[in-house]
C-alpha cells in the first residue's frame, strides 16, 4: 500500500529540493526514502526508478525556467528582452542550482517534445525577432544565446569569476551588451 501523502508530484518536488541542497548528480530514490523515513520499495508505487525521477526533476526545472522566461518577457522587446530573458536564467541558477542542472538533462526524443524545452525556444525565437534574423541564421543565434547564457553561469556557479576583478555581475552586463550588438550587426554569410 502507498504511504498516505505520496505521490509522484509530491516526489519530485521534494527531489527538486533535494537536487538544490545536495546537487542533482546526488539524488537517488534511496536519498529521497530517507527524507520522507520510508522505505526505498515504498517509493516505486509512485516512480519507476532513480531515473524516473531524474527525469521529472528536469521536467519541472524546464516548466519553471518556461515559466519565469514567458514573465520576464511579456511587453519586452529587442535588447530589453535579451537582458530579461538571459537574467532569468542566471537568477534561477543561482536561486536552483540542482534544478538548474536537471534542465540540463538529455531527455529521450518524445518525452523532450512534450516538455517545456520548446517553450524555451520560442520564447529565444521571439526574442530574436526584433534583431531581425532569418533561418538559417536564427537558429545559430539561438544556439549562441544558449551557449553564452548556460557558459557564463556554470562558470559562474562554479567560482570560476570569484578571484578577479571585475565583478562578475559587471562583466555579464558586458557580455548582455556584446550580444545586443552582435545580433544587431549580425554578420552575413
Amino acid at each position: 500500500m502507498a504511504r498516505a501523502g505520496l505521490t509522484p508530484e509530491r516526489l519530485t518536488r521534494a527531489g527538486a529540493e533535494l537536487a538544490d541542497e545536495v546537487g542533482f548528480d546526488q539524488v537517488t530514490v534511496s536519498e529521497l526514502a530517507r527524507r520522507f523515513d520510508v522505505k526505498v520499495a515504498s517509493l516505486y508505487s509512485h516512480l519507476k526508478n532513480s531515473q524516473d525521477l531524474r527525469t521529472r526533476i528536469a521536467l519541472l526545472a524546464l516548466e519553471e525556467l518556461a515559466d519565469r522566461g514567458a514573465a520576464a518577457l511579456a511587453g519586452r522587446a529587442g535588447k530589453d528582452a535579451l537582458i530579461a530573458f538571459a537574467n532569468v536564467y542566471r537568477d534561477y541558477a543561482r536561486e536552483h542550482p540542482g534544478r538548474y542542472a536537471a534542465a540540463q538533462l538529455r531527455l529521450d526524443p518524445e518525452t523532450a517534445a512534450d516538455s517545456a524545452g520548446g517553450r524555451h525556444a520560442r520564447m529565444t525565437r521571439a526574442i530574436l525577432r526584433g534583431y531581425d534574423l532569418v533561418e538559417p541564421d536564427q537558429t545559430h543565434a539561438v544556439r549562441l544565446l544558449g551557449s553564452v547564457f548556460h557558459g557564463y553561469v556554470s562558470l559562474e556557479m562554479q567560482g570560476g569569476f570569484s578571484h578577479s576583478a571585475p565583478d562578475a555581475q559587471e562583466t555579464w552586463s558586458r557580455v548582455l551588451d556584446a550580444l545586443d550588438a552582435l545580433l544587431r550587426n549580425w554578420p552575413a554569410r
